[in-house]
């Protein structure tokens, strides 16, 4: 039987596939040997093993059915949770965990399965899932799994805006603990909602310090600098907002709104010609992001301040085209995404990779509008929705190929159908030629003659064929008229006579047991034969009853397969394009919402150009 500590591997790799795979080991980091007794399990393992968890699936349900896991139950339904659960199917993973995740399984086992599933339930957005199956953890976890439950308890807070609970869970972390920089983090996050903006800004001002060791801390640095710069403009300290704003990489993902913050600190301060610095950076970087667009009204406003009037409606002028070029592009961006095209590009992208939870799409498709949509790959709710989507053109996919394959199933049976007819009047003929009653009776009087062989103890009559050829001559000599006379010549050949005679005798009853013993031996091999060929023909002649049922029974099989597959693509192309609507609705109103911004921006700056020309206006009507 599989080990229990390697059933429980099982589970957790598909658990936790995005994790080291020390985390899914058992305490000491070892697993025991595999052990599978039943070879349709094996198979299933085979295709778990190759992360094919579909094919998994389809053989886990179908080896249940047939009751071929007797062996490997609560394995198999352990295996079964974690790849329903790699496919979304929560609630159903669910089921199988709280019905086998009972008190005969080891605590630690059960702990771990329900932090998992928390986790999974909290990607997918079911708070009220995940916080329950963290209350049923019973006892601590393995270190490196402690922390991550207490920062998932935080998150949770945080996501229900139950902000003093979160502080209460992050402000007490361990400082050598790994995610200690998180629980600063999300801590000051959390003391911000909640009104302690203070107190935030010591770990933030903290965190934004740090000597990076690598591109996930550059970039936690790089946020703490930003909230902490934006949280001193809110509160009107923009002097002291430049310092963590100037902290931030100048090429990183939070570049351009810390840009965008430095030149509104210089500008708060009467400094324009300083703020123009960093806004001239932005107006040259991508369009779409909106720290670049409030840069090109904000470029125009300073030199109106500057008394550059001219150069300010320049810029106001090339703000307006820009955007409405822009807008343009949305517009076609958004007839497109509604015709369907965006999400086949997507799934093109890599169609050989596996499906399931952790499956995430990490490039966009070449072409000049996926710029629009980077921001929108970074959101959950995309990135879960395409899982869904990839996934039920997979099974789409999978339901197509084997439609296709039942017009083989098709040949296959007319072939071995064919190939039976063709054989069966040979197959028949042989077996009347076979007299098995005949051969049974012979059987039975060789056993009858053995015995009677036995029992008078008649040597002679299991002599070889040569000893009882020499017998008879003896036997013959024996009987010539010539030796019964009363001559010497006649007395000696009487005497070898009886000597040859006593000799094959002797030869004779020597070899008789051993004689005996083999002739029995193989009498009995013989009777082993013929009832085993004897079952042999009755299978045979069940077989030619039974095997054309066999045949129209699979013939109507395969024949019915065909409508359930096409219901079974309709039910999925009917999801599909539920889900296809979804996402492209998400899309359209990102899309949308870019639009929004951009002709908010526009009628700013058609105000503010507007205002530049009525003040030219009046300052030309007071000239002389």
């Amino acid at each position: 039987m599989i080990s229990r500590r390697l059933t429980f591997v099982l589970i957790f790799v598909s658990l936790t596939v995005a994790l080291p795979p020390s985390n899914v080991f058992a305490a000491d980091g070892k697993s025991e040997p595999t052990v599978v007794k039943d070879v349709h399990f094996g198979e299933v393992l085979f295709y778990f093993y190759q992360e094919e968890y579909f094919p998994a699936i389809v053989r886990l349900l179908a080896g249940q059915k047939k009751t071929r896991l007797e062996n490997h139950l609560g394995e198999s339904e352990l295996l079964l949770g974690g790849l329903y659960l790699s496919y979304g199917h929560h609630k159903r993973a669910a089921e199988i965990f709280e019905r086998l995740l009972a008190d005969n399984v080891d605590r630690e086992i059960r702990d771990r399965t329900w932090f998992f599933l928390a986790k999974i339930w909290h990607q997918r957005g079911y708070l009220s899932e995940s916080e329950s199956a963290l209350k049923n953890i019973s006892d601590e976890l393995p270190e490196h799994l402690e922390s991550e439950r207490h920062m998932l308890r935080a998150q949770l807070h945080i996501d229900r805006s139950q902000h003093s609970e979160a502080i209460a869970v992050l402000q007490d972390w361990p400082k050598n603990d790994a995610w200690s920089k998180y629980a600063k983090f999300n801590l000051a996050v959390a003391m911000v909602r909640n009104g302690q903006v203070n107190a935030a800004a010591d770990i933030l001002d903290e965190l934004g310090d740090i000597e990076p060791q690598n591109e996930e801390m550059s970039s936690l640095r790089d946020r703490a600098n930003l909230a902490l710069g934006y949280a001193y403009l809110q509160d009107d300290q923009t002097q002291a907002a430049k310092r963590p704003l100037n902290r931030v990489r100048l090429e990183g993902p939070f570049s351009n709104k810390a840009l965008l913050g430095i030149g509104w600190a210089d500008a708060e301060n009467e400094n324009y010609r300083r703020a123009l610095v960093p806004w001239m950076e932005l107006r040259n970087r991508n369009l779409l992001d909106s720290a670049v667009q409030e840069s090109m009204l904000a470029i125009p406003y300073a030199m109106v301040e500057l008394d550059s009037i001219s150069q300010a409606a320049d810029h106001y002028l090339n703000a307006i085209e820009a955007f409405y070029e822009e807008t343009n592009r949305l517009d076609a961006m958004i007839t497109t995404i509604q015709t369907g095209a965006m999400l086949n590009e997507f799934l093109e992208q890599d169609q050989t990779k596996t499906t399931g939870w952790h499956w995430k799409l990490e490039e966009l498709p070449e072409g000049p509008e996926s710029r629009y949509l980077y921001h929108l790959l970074a959101t959950h709710k995309f990135q879960e929705g395409l899982k869904n989507y990839r996934d039920l053109n997979y099974l789409w996919r999978n339901l197509d190929d084997w439609q296709q394959s039942v017009g083989v199933f098709r040949n296959m049976l007319g072939t071995r159908e064919y190939a039976y007819n063709d054989r069966l009047p040979r197959i028949e003929s042989s077996l009347a030629q076979a007299d098995l009653d005949g051969m049974v009776g012979r059987k039975l009087e060789f056993d009858a003659r053995l015995k009677s062989i036995e029992e008078s103890n008649d040597a002679l009559s299991l002599a070889t064929a040569h000893e009882f050829d020499l017998w008879g001559e003896i036997v013959a000599i024996e009987r010539n008229s010539a030796l019964r006379a009363d001559i010497p010549e006649a007395d000696e050949v009487r005497d070898k006579l009886q000597l040859l005679k006593g000799a094959l005798q002797w030869n004779l009853d020597r070899e008789f047991k051993d004689r005996l013993w083999r002739i029995r031996r193989d009498l009995r091999l013989t009777g082993e034969a013929l009832v085993e060929t004897q079952r042999a023909r009755r299978k045979i002649d069940g077989a030619m009853r039974t095997e054309p049922l066999l045949f129209a029974d699979f013939n109507g099989r395969v024949d019915g397969l065909s409508p359930q597959i096409d219901n079974l693509k309709a039910r999925v192309e009917a999801a599909m394009l539920r889900q296809r609507d979804f996402m492209e609705g998400v899309a359209v109103d990102e899309l949308r919402a870019q639009k929004q911004r951009l002709d908010t921006y526009t009628v700013q700056a058609r105000f503010a150009l507007a205002t530049i020309y009525d003040r030219a206006a009046t300052v030309g009507d007071a000239s002389p």
